[in-house]
């Protein structure tokens, strides 16, 4: 990766959403106005909007809050959690180190340049402006015990995000967060290790809180953040929170399985009781959802019969 020591200097700087001109920026970094606008372009190309106006200099739409490793350090009663600037993905970094991670280890990045979704989906991710997080927990039980984490992970993220602010963040099955019936966040747990063997996960986390506009070829629904409905939560206060209350979650989902985490998945369900449709493939099924069962399948009332689908290629979204 080349050098990115003078963006991300030049993005310290223009992060209290005042103006600064180009020869403050020219003096502070130590070059000429045209260096500086090749540097000003890099920091475009990771989704920051910089506004230019001649005779007042550059600045951002609004200030941003940096990821401070040290605050989120100091939040946390334990573990590590690598702060990264720019990174190709959270979940690849953590793959990548997997024979050096311990239970809870995590990292959180400013920007991805390929982030990933659900089934090789891109996963659009401007600098300074989410949250994206990945977390590595070993399960010992082996990868059939795996069965429903995904749900244990979008319940514990509803709850810390309505804890901190955002009352109405709901649940959607299998692993997205809703608000206002919208996309607010998506979880991609991806799973190495054979049956006798322990199970390596690799959890990923990415919350929508102040998104750009995208090109509409990028997001396939639709999405809202948490400052178009009104709520500011401190980036690194939710790190810290989200990664303590992970580590309680999984621990106690690795004691007690999905059973116990089943009526707070009710409680949050987005869709509970509602008419959805079930996209299989090029299928469509209609019905009426109602939660989830032991395992984490996800129960809809057809003709009045209740049937159970588990996860693959299924999405669901409300009619």
């Amino acid at each position: 990766m080349k050098d990115i020591t003078v963006p991300l200097r030049v993005i310290s700087i223009l992060s209290d959403g005042e103006f600064h001109s180009g020869e403050q920026l020219g003096s502070e970094l130590g070059m000429s106005r045209a260096a500086i606008n090749k540097h000003i372009q890099t920091v475009r190309d990771w989704g920051l909007d910089i506004f230019t106006i001649p005779g007042k200099g550059y600045r951002l739409p609004a200030a941003i809050q940096l990821l401070d490793h040290e605050k989120i350090l100091d939040a946390l009663p334990e573990g590590n959690v690598d702060v990264l600037p720019v990174i190709d993905s959270t979940n690849q970094y953590l793959q990548d180190r997997i024979s050096q991670l311990s239970s809870g280890d995590a990292c959180v990045a400013e920007y991805q340049q390929a982030g990933r979704g659900r089934r090789g989906r891109r996963w659009f991710s401007p600098f300074g402006s989410n949250l994206y997080l990945s977390m590595y927990w070993k399960l010992d039980q082996g990868p059939a015990a795996a069965m429903g984490l995904s749900l244990v992970i979008g319940i514990v993220m509803a709850e810390v995000m309505q804890r901190l602010g955002a009352e109405d963040v709901r649940v959607k099955w299998p692993n997205d967060l809703y608000l206002k019936d919208r996309k607010l966040a998506g979880i991609l747990v991806e799973l190495t290790g054979k049956t006798g063997d322990a199970a390596h996960l690799v959890i990923g986390a990415g919350i929508n809180l102040r998104m750009r506009e995208p090109a509409a070829d990028v997001i396939n629904q639709g999405w809202i953040n948490l400052q178009e409905a009104g709520v500011d939560i401190n980036r690194n206060d939710l790190i810290a929170t989200l990664l303590k209350e992970l580590r309680e979650a999984l621990r106690k989902f690795e004691q007690e399985g999905l059973a116990s985490f089943i009526p707070r998945w009710r409680n949050l369900d987005n869709f509970i009781d509602r008419p959805v449709k079930l996209l299989i493939g090029d299928n469509e099924i209609h019905g009426i959802e109602r939660g989830i069962d032991q395992q984490g399948a996800l129960l809809l009332e057809i003709e009045g019969e209740i049937k159970t689908f588990i996860g693959g290629e299924i999405s669901l979204r409300g009619r």
